[in-house]
């Protein structure tokens, strides 16, 4: 039995839609009693928000197109001032009224003038005998326009007298929406995001047609145990599950196993998973760079992380900054002159010393410094002469703000700002080399 049910649509067009927005039926259905038929009135203003990858845009896109209703569908982002927001509702308005694909460009400096022309463009394409749709995607850019922008959009319906429905899609609440000046409330329509039998029922849609539904669900199934704690992003997990498939049914191909053998498909393909963990959202590499280094079989050092490219990026001072940061974090002030220092004199090892020593400091984590212990560090380990110039001051302001090194208290003490070095000893042994 559907679970999509209108008396304003054909059956055919309900069903073709659930199949294309699985688990998300709900939804659908929410806003389709809120829509009405094609001539209702619908609710002036819609607001839809949820975490990234829970489906608002793809089902919003996917609900109109199906059903055929007239609709504008605007990214924010990509239009991201007032006029070039209006002029492109009014662009596609045209190309959705007219028959021609060909439209002209109108343009628009002002919240009257769109209104005007809006009222234009519906008469003259016919649409004001049926709900038109203005979906904004992104909306959360709309608090960096003109302050009238985003409550004019809320009362377009009133403003215009046109049976126009703006939606609002977006990441954030409401509450963080709302301005100071009075405006009318949208209605509020929250997507959750896709639980663990969701993702894998969506997943197992796409398995490919030379393998059984039952072999590639098992597959999904290994992915999301090893990667649902740390990604929930179903783009991200769909595009993992295209990239380690091949791994995973290299045993069948060999004739080493067959679609059965759990066990052993998941002892070949656990040691790539585990590689793979390293670039889930960094996309480093690309597809068939990732699909080489499986087939020849790489280390996982040999996939290098953010860490190991963010160094190539520094200036020089700033690697030996980052370096001299890390010894002033990590070694213990009264070892300065001795691993500093040419003539330093003799060192007492006192019983002291050496119970403090047995305690690795690595496991203790950084220790603040003083800015005058930094540049005395540095000024030990680079060859030439470094000139404290603003350069280097700039360059240790730049590090803070890569979030490579992090102040500690305020900047107005009387002995002047304090650090901390936040990178590992992996990210130092990179630069070190």
């Amino acid at each position: 039995m559907p679970n999509l049910e209108h008396p304003a649509y054909p059956a055919a067009a309900l069903l073709h839609l659930e199949s294309l927005v699985p688990c998300r039926e709900s939804q659908v259905s929410l806003l389709l009693s809120i829509f009405g038929e094609r001539q209702h009135w619908s609710f002036p203003s819609i607001f839809i928000y949820g975490h990234t990858s829970s489906g608002k845009t793809y089902v919003m896109q996917t609900l109109l197109n199906t059903l055929q209703l007239p609709h504008v569908f605007v990214n924010c982002v990509e239009y991201f001032t007032s006029r070039l927001l209006l002029e492109e509702i009014l662009i596609q308005l045209q190309s959705c009224s007219s028959e021609t694909e060909l439209t002209s460009h109108v343009p628009c400096d002002s919240f009257n003038d769109f209104v005007r022309l809006f009222k234009q463009a519906v008469v003259s394409g016919g649409l004001q005998d049926q709900t038109l749709y203005i979906v904004l995607d992104r909306a959360e850019q709309l608090r960096e326009m003109e302050a009238n922008i985003l409550p004019a959009f809320l009362r377009l319906q009133e403003l215009t007298d046109s049976n126009v429905t703006v939606v609002l899609l977006s990441e954030i609440v409401w509450e963080l929406f709302r301005p100071n000046v009075g405006c009318m409330d949208p209605l509020t329509l929250y997507f959750p995001d896709y639980s663990i039998g969701h993702l894998q029922k969506i997943l197992s849609q796409n398995h490919p047609p030379e393998y059984s539904a039952d072999f590639y669900a098992a597959y999904i199934n290994i992915l999301l145990g090893v990667f649902y704690m740390v990604c929930r992003d179903l783009k991200e997990l769909r595009h993992l599950a295209a990239l380690n498939f091949s791994k995973y049914c290299e045993p069948v191909i060999r004739g080493e196993a067959n679609e059965r053998d759990t066990r052993k498909l998941w002892k070949n393909i656990e040691p790539h998973l585990k590689k793979a963990m390293q670039t889930v959202y960094l996309r480093e590499i690309s597809s068939s760079q990732w699909e080489r280094l499986q087939h020849d079989d790489g280390e996982p050092g040999q996939l290098k992380g953010l860490s190991a490219h963010t160094h190539v990026e520094l200036p020089y001072y700033s690697k030996f900054l980052l370096i001299a940061a890390y010894l002033a974090s990590y070694n213990p002030v009264r070892t300065d002159k001795r691993f500093f220092l040419k003539h330093h004199g003799k060192i007492r090892k006192t019983n002291f010393m050496k119970k403090h020593e047995k305690t690795s400091n690595h496991l203790l984590g950084p220790k603040p410094f003083p800015l005058d212990r930094l540049l005395a560090i540095l000024y030990s380990i680079v060859d030439n002469r470094v000139a404290p110039t603003a350069n280097i001051f700039s360059q240790i302001t730049s590090l803070v703000t890569l979030q490579l090194l992090s102040m500690v208290g305020q900047n107005d003490q009387l002995d002047g700002p304090r650090y901390k070095c936040t990178v590992s000893l992996d990210f130092i042994r990179a630069i070190a080399r």
